[in-house]
C-alpha cells in the first residue's frame, strides 16, 4: 500500500456559520458554531488516509483537550500518530467564518505548531520509507525546508501546498517536485493575475505545478508538456473549508499509485467535490469508495 508522510500542522477549527461574513467594524449574528479538528497538515493526512494510503504524520499538538481530540480524530481516520508530539501549552487553532455561499475566511493561531521548527530523531527514517511527503506552511519554515531536504536525500516525491502564501526560500523550492496552489496563492507568489501566467511563472521554480481554480477545476503544467485543464464536478457548495487539502491528499495518493496525471487530477477533483457538499474540514473528507463512485459517475 502507498505510504504517505505529512509534515505539518494540526489545529482545532473553531467554525462560525453566517449568512454573510462581517465587514471590518461590522457585527453579524451567526447561525451555528462548531469545533472541528483540522489544520492543513492534519487535513491532508486524513484526506490521504481516507483515500486509501497508509499515512504517518509528523507535527505537534498541545497538552490540552484540543490536542487529545485531534490525536483521536487522526487515529480514527487511520493516520499513524507515533511522530505527532505532545508539547506543553495550547494546541493550534483556526478561527473560521463560513458564509452561505460556502466561502470562508480564516485566522490561524499556531500554538503547538510553532514548536515544530526542526526534524526530531526518527523523523528522517520515517521519511525515507515514504512514497510521498506532503508539506504546507503552517509550521516554521526551517522544519519545512529540513523535511524537503530529507525527502530529496531519500528520493521521496515532495508535494508543497504554499499556504499561508509567503515568500519561498530557494533552498525549499530546489527540493519540491510538485507545487499545488490555489488561485490566490499563485497570484501572491508570482504577482500574475491570470492563472495560466501564474502557473507558467511557478513552473520556472519547480518541475510540476497545479493551480486549483475552485468550481472551475484545475490547471496542470509540467516542464516540456502542454498545459492540462481538468474540470471539476458541478455541485452545490456548502462549505469549501478543507476542499484544497482534500484535493491534495487524494492527488498524492493517485500519483503514488502511478495513475496517469489527467486521471489523478480528476480523481482528486471528485474527492474535493464531495468535501464541499459537507460542513467542516476533516469531517467532510470522503472515503475511497465514495471517491471512486463520484469519479465513475
Amino acid at each position: 500500500m502507498t505510504h504517505i508522510v505529512v509534515l505539518g500542522s494540526a489545529n482545532m477549527d473553531l467554525v462560525t456559520y453566517v449568512a454573510k461574513a462581517p465587514q471590518r467594524g461590522e457585527t453579524v449574528t451567526g447561525r451555528e458554531f462548531r469545533t472541528i479538528p483540522g489544520g492543513k497538515g492534519a487535513n491532508q493526512a486524513i484526506a490521504a488516509a481516507r483515500a486509501g494510503a497508509t499515512v504517518s504524520m509528523i507535527g505537534a499538538v498541545g497538552n490540552d483537550a484540543f490536542g487529545m481530540r485531534m490525536r483521536d480524530t487522526l487515529e480514527h481516520s487511520g493516520v499513524d500518530t507515533d511522530f505527532l508530539r505532545t508539547v506543553e501549552g495550547p494546541s493550534g487553532t483556526a478561527h473560521i467564518v463560513v458564509d452561505d455561499e460556502g466561502g470562508n475566511a480564516i485566522v490561524v493561531i499556531p500554538g503547538a505548531n510553532g514548536t515544530v521548527d526542526h526534524l526530531s530523531p526518527g523523523d528522517e527514517g520515517l521519511l525515507a520509507s515514504a512514497d510521498a511527503l506532503l508539506l504546507q506552511l503552517e509550521i516554521p519554515m526551517p522544519a519545512v525546508v529540513a523535511g524537503a531536504q530529507a525527502a530529496r536525500r531519500h528520493g521521496v516525491r515532495t508535494v508543497l501546498t504554499p499556504s499561508p502564501a509567503q515568500p519561498l526560500p530557494s533552498e525549499l523550492l530546489a527540493m519540491i517536485d510538485l507545487l499545488v496552489a490555489n488561485e490566490y496563492e499563485a497570484v501572491t507568489l508570482t504577482g500574475r493575475t491570470d492563472p495560466r501566467e501564474a502557473a507558467a511563472a511557478l513552473l520556472d521554480l519547480v518541475p510540476e505545478v497545479v493551480v486549483t481554480l475552485g468550481a472551475t477545476g484545475c490547471l496542470y503544467l509540467a516542464r516540456g508538456t502542454e498545459p492540462l485543464v481538468v474540470a471539476a464536478p458541478q455541485v452545490k457548495a456548502v462549505d469549501s473549508t478543507g476542499a484544497g487539502d482534500t484535493f491534495v491528499g487524494a492527488l498524492a495518493v493517485a500519483l503514488a499509485e502511478e495513475r496517469p496525471v489527467r486521471e489523478a487530477l480528476s480523481w482528486a477533483a471528485a474527492a474535493a467535490a464531495l468535501s464541499v457538499q459537507r460542513e467542516g474540514a476533516s469531517a467532510s473528507m470522503p472515503y475511497r469508495p465514495e471517491i471512486e463512485a463520484r469519479y465513475n459517475a
